[in-house]
């Protein structure tokens, strides 16, 4: 001990190099890191740290990042050298084929209900939309359409926690935080027929049924999909098909 003390004595006024404080913050998980990715909405840019992706960014320049993340989060962050070999596939993966690997996110500071609307949300598969109100009877809370609303459009990691896959009650796209034509362009990525979801919305349609196996689902169900349209059968409520004598597909679980 008594050389430990001697030896930072002899250290006089020397200054710890200005790059060791972001190194330490970000080895203990306190300091994140970002890098730029390719996305359908233009410059875009993943925030993350030993917790997992913290925050996605659209922006012009570094700058603009590191303020708004600062505004947001008020923690530091930092350009990053290389992206984690996981993060790097997920981005990848998602870009080219909308697809998501089971990544880790950091929702610090979200309380437990918006962070509850976040991970379900995740569950929507690529290529599918799902309305406001699914997200609140899935998580329990029936009545709280409004409350995931917010909680989406205050969700700091769009795109890869995919809240442009959720739609209003009457099948219109909604707002965005990137704007509504990136919500457009994104469905569209991902394979959705964004002229056909309006026009269903439109005409009031809200669910599609299989004459074949009376089950009706979400028009954008992967099942929904498959029916030829000889065999399709549109419906304006769930009352509609249960009266119909058709029950709800239980992977897209239209109802209870």
């Amino acid at each position: 001990m008594r050389n430990l003390v001697r030896d930072m004595r002899s250290l006089g006024d020397e200054r710890a190099p200005s790059s060791l404080l972001p190194a330490v913050l970000a080895e203990i998980g306190l300091w994140d890191s970002y890098a730029q990715f390719a996305a359908p909405i233009g410059q875009s840019y993943v925030a993350f740290n030993r917790l997992g992706v913290s925050a996605v960014i659209r922006a012009e320049s570094d700058a603009d990042v590191e303020a708004s993340f600062w505004a947001r989060f008020h923690r530091p962050i930092r350009r990053a050298g290389d992206l984690p070999p996981a993060l790097e596939r997920a981005l990848t993966e998602w870009s080219t084929r909308s697809q998501r690997r089971e990544l880790s996110f950091d929702l610090r500071g979200l309380s437990e209900f918006e962070a509850a609307v976040l991970r379900k949300t995740l569950e929507i598969p690529p290529g599918q939309v799902r309305p406001y109100s699914w997200i609140a009877r899935e998580i329990g809370n029936p009545r709280a359409v409004r409350a995931v609303g917010s909680a989406l459009a205050d969700n700091p990691i769009p795109l890869l926690i995919p809240c442009h896959r959720v739609v209003r009650q009457d099948g219109t796209l909604g707002q965005y935080g990137f704007g509504s034509e990136a919500k457009r362009e994104i469905l569209k990525s991902e394979g959705i027929d964004v002229a056909t979801l309006e026009r269903l919305s439109r005409a009031h349609v809200r669910y599609r049924g299989s004459t074949t196996t009376r089950i009706y689902c979400f028009p954008t169900c992967r099942h929904a999909r498959r029916v030829q349209p000889r065999y399709t059968v549109e419906f304006h409520s769930e009352t509609e098909a249960i009266a119909a004598g058709f029950r709800a597909c239980k992977v897209c679980r239209p109802a209870t």
